[in-house]
């Protein structure tokens, strides 16, 4: 008999499915979660966190920091081909791949999200398709962006991905051109943001677009099927010369090193991907499911105000972030240095070369670490 603990961010997205599931899972195992904020969630060291929990549901890009402290097991190990075969057939856009590491599997996806745009319908009754059109609405007021913790850096890659035209260097994530192009964009969209939006995390942006009223458009912010309704609608980010950029977030659950995983556990982990619980009991407890089979469910999509429909294009095409070592630092680092060229405290050039400078000191292979 073993009593296992997971570890989970608090939302209703990130908790209630995973607490309605869990409890006795058969053979005299049992299974609690504990939650931590969505700000542990994007920046707390995995490595830690490993040594006082069996599950922790995270983001592929703590993968790097969490295999070079050996904190993860590999799921491969755990469940046979089959089913991983499945689960990468049936997975929504890159999900499953993002977890995904030096030939191993780290990480179930349960929950499946990429950034895409929100608007508040009474406001923007119709949804910018470019980023011009988007930049009309900035200077009306009524666009805010995604900037507190690391979603600035996330919001300038996005917009990176979307309006590139070369490859990037080895040591870079994009070419300089696209890297100013992008920060250029994004410094205009913010620059008639609703008073203290900057300092919001995607939850309090859609908190405020719901509740109050004086945000009209978000172009690229973290999708929460919770806040869909008549009155906040989701949909693609704006486009350039009809490209998507988007990065793709989302969780997967993945055992700690410190866990001995029984096959109760391990049924109960897999049958969180089953579709029947992907389109009905996931839904149904707040959840965003990670499985295509959910996302094109007529069903499941009705209930979510169209919200599935409207955002797989983008989920489907999403960017995946670097895995290597040190890069959750590095990307806090680099959002904070974005916000300051966004509120005119640093001239873009020079926040430029900071950024790429600690990029190219980051490892340059995603090798596992022996």
């Amino acid at each position: 008999m073993t009593d296992f603990v997971g570890l989970t961010w608090d939302h209703p997205r990130g908790r209630h499915a995973l607490e309605a599931a869990a409890g006795d899972l058969g053979d005299g195992d049992t299974l609690r979660w504990e939650v931590q904020s969505l700000e542990g969630f994007e920046s707390a060291p995995i490595a830690e966190l490993a040594r006082d929990y069996d599950l922790l549901v995270l983001d592929h890009p703590h993968l790097g920091d969490a295999l070079s402290a050996g904190s993860l097991r590999r799921l491969d190990e755990l469940f046979p081909d089959e089913l991983r075969r499945r689960w990468e057939a049936d997975a929504v856009g890159p999900s499953i791949d993002s977890y995904r590491w030096g030939g191993g599997l780290w990480a179930l996806p349960l929950d499946a999200a990429t950034q895409v745009s929100a608007r508040r319908t009474a406001l923007v009754p119709t949804a910018p398709a470019t980023w011009e059109e988007a930049l009309d609405l900035a200077d009306r007021g009524l666009v805010a962006t995604s900037l507190a913790g690391p979603h600035a850096f996330l919001s300038f890659c996005s917009i990176a991905v979307s309006v590139r035209t070369e490859a990037a260097p080895a040591d870079a994530l994009f070419d300089r051109q696209t890297s100013e192009r992008a920060l250029e964009l994004l410094t205009r969209l913010s620059a008639h943001a609703p008073a203290g939006t900057d300092r919001l995390n995607p939850i309090g942006l859609l908190d405020r677009m719901r509740d109050h009223g004086d945000i009209g458009f978000i172009p690229l912010i973290y999708g929460y099927v919770t806040y869909s309704s008549p009155e906040v609608s989701f949909g693609p980010p704006p486009t350039h010369d009809g490209r998507i950029g988007s990065t793709i977030g989302g969780t997967g659950i993945a055992v700690t090193y410190r866990t001995a995983p029984t096959p109760a556990l391990l049924r109960h982990l897999a049958g969180l991907l089953e579709p029947e619980t992907q389109r009905g009991f996931i839904p149904r407890h707040d959840g965003q499911p990670s499985m295509r089979a959910a996302w094109t469910d007529a069903g499941v999509d009705d209930a979510a105000h169209g919200f599935y429909s409207a955002t797989l294009s983008t989920i489907e095409s999403s960017w995946v972030r670097p895995r290597v070592p040190g890069y959750i630092p590095f990307q806090s680092h680099a959002s904070a240095v974005v916000r300051s060229v966004v509120r005119g405290d640093r001239t873009p050039g020079d926040a430029l070369d900071e950024i790429e400078e600690r990029f190219a000191a980051l490892p340059t292979t995603e090798e596992i670490p022996a």
